[in-house]
């Protein structure tokens, strides 16, 4: 995985002059987001294990990517990976909408949510 998401990452050079502390490797700091996403734990709790940066220098990291579009480029590149080896089944695939909008009000919602499904049937 580390190979498909190295080349996406934004190279962020070091000021000459005050350069600050160090930052954390790029790779750990993956390892801790893969962490919280995977077991949904707060990043807060991220485990303190050595070679991992702290949970708020993860949630700083993620964000920081989810700015310059990695996400969204890991996952096209992912996409075209598994289509190149056929590996994708589109016929499978499931599209989940929320088209119900129940705020203070179910029946104007409901009759909203009628013409929207109408919308997308026809």
């Amino acid at each position: 995985m580390w190979a498909e998401v190295e080349p996406l990452l934004p190279r962020v050079e070091r000021r000459y002059r005050f350069p600050g502390r160090r930052r954390h490797d790029d790779r750990a700091c993956l390892e801790g987001i893969l962490f919280v996403l995977r077991y949904a734990v707060p990043w807060a709790e991220l485990p303190a294990v050595e070679g991992w940066p702290s949970g708020q220098t993860c949630w700083r990291r993620f964000h920081e990517w989810r700015r310059a579009g990695v996400w969204e480029q890991l996952l096209v590149r992912v996409q075209e990976r598994l289509e190149a080896e056929g590996l994708s089944d589109w016929s499978r695939a499931i599209v989940d909408a929320s088209l119900v909008d129940a705020k203070k009000g179910a029946a104007r919602s409901a009759a909203r949510s009628a013409a929207a499904l109408a919308a997308v049937s026809t």
